[in-house]
């Protein structure tokens, strides 16, 4: 049997057949049209599914399943409530799908899904109670809890960038709250406080990397430049691991895991901040003299929300059948 991953993403849609086993045959993308709406987005990817069967020659009755991992929250029924990167709110997506394809759709959050497949073939693997967390433009969750993905009584759960971690004196989350662990540790967060202090007009060769447009400025170039030890980038990178770390610790003393694991954009750069990060994790823990638990980065990259999804919706499909 086969399963289909959907990693909806705020600007590509990514589709994969997969194996029971966790392997991808065959894999596409479209462009995310968020802004022609939900309709139009859910018909690209019941095309992308049709073009994958047609492309692999297989058999629809050989597909168990489809997963789709989202940017935001769902139901366990598939009904989005809401997911702010690509514009929608109160969406049917698992009924509507289903309708399209005449398959089962299990929907939940893109960092749930990566945390499924970590779980199943990565650096997480057979860790009884584990956290995955995607560094990116946001900050977002998965958590394993015995061997058991959790996401809570309403299907809501693990907005782990969500948690109120300080006061952001210099602006809002996107979900309307202030002090979100995102608007202190993420790529947007990184790149807002970059742009305050050059507007503070201090030095930086971030200038240079931009030719002078603080609104090109990349992750990338903060971490060019932090190791090059440009203070305005070194102090960016630091803030963004201390409120990592900040974070990092609430989770081990919430839930004890054996491992963390860092994927998303940011994580690339891990060998830069990682031991920073596990010294001030130890820090901020409550029982000081316990083994910390493990902080690694995640090892299936960018086809972890595909595999994901597609693990999850095998899962599904069996535990539907018991």
């Amino acid at each position: 049997m086969y399963y289909i991953g959907i990693d909806l993403g705020g600007s590509s849609v990514k589709a994969g057949i997969v194996t029971e086993q966790g392997t991808v045959v065959l894999k596409d993308k479209k462009p995310t049209r968020s802004k022609e709406g939900s309709d139009t987005i859910i018909r690209d990817i019941a095309t992308l599914v049709e073009e994958l069967l047609v492309a692999s020659e297989l058999d629809g009755q050989e597909v168990g399943g489809i997963g789709v991992g989202i940017p935001g929250a769902a139901s366990k029924e598939g009904f989005v409530y809401f997911a702010t990167n690509i514009f929608w709110t109160d969406i049917p997506l698992g009924e509507t799908l289903g309708k399209m394809t005449g398959k089962p759709v299990f929907v939940a959050n893109d960092a749930t899904m990566a945390a499924v497949a970590e779980y199943r073939l990565g650096v997480t693997q057979q860790a009884a109670n584990s956290v995955f967390l995607t560094l990116g433009t946001g900050l977002g969750g998965g958590i394993i809890i015995n061997h058991q993905v959790y996401s809570g009584h309403h299907g809501i759960g693990t907005e782990v960038g969500h948690m109120t971690v300080g006061h952001n004196w210099d602006y809002d989350c996107t979900c309307g709250n202030n002090g979100c662990w995102e608007t202190f540790a993420s790529g947007t967060a990184m790149k807002n406080h970059a742009k305050k202090l050059l507007s503070q007009k201090t030095p930086s060769v971030l200038k240079e990397k931009t030719k002078d447009d603080p609104d090109h400025i990349s992750i990338w170039h903060l971490f060019e430049g932090a190791k090059e030890g440009d203070e305005v980038c070194l102090q960016v990178v630091q803030r963004m691991t201390r409120y990592l770390a900040v974070g990092i610790a609430n989770l081990i003393n919430l839930f004890d895991p054996e491992i963390i694991a860092l994927g998303g954009g940011i994580s690339a750069a891990s060998d830069f901040f990682l031991d920073e990060l596990k010294l001030q994790v130890s820090e901020r823990i409550y029982v000081k003299k316990m083994n910390l638990t493990r902080i690694e980065v995640s090892q299936l990259g960018n086809d972890a929300g595909i595999i994901g999804a597609a693990m999850y919706a095998r899962d599904e499909e069996r535990r539907n059948n018991l």
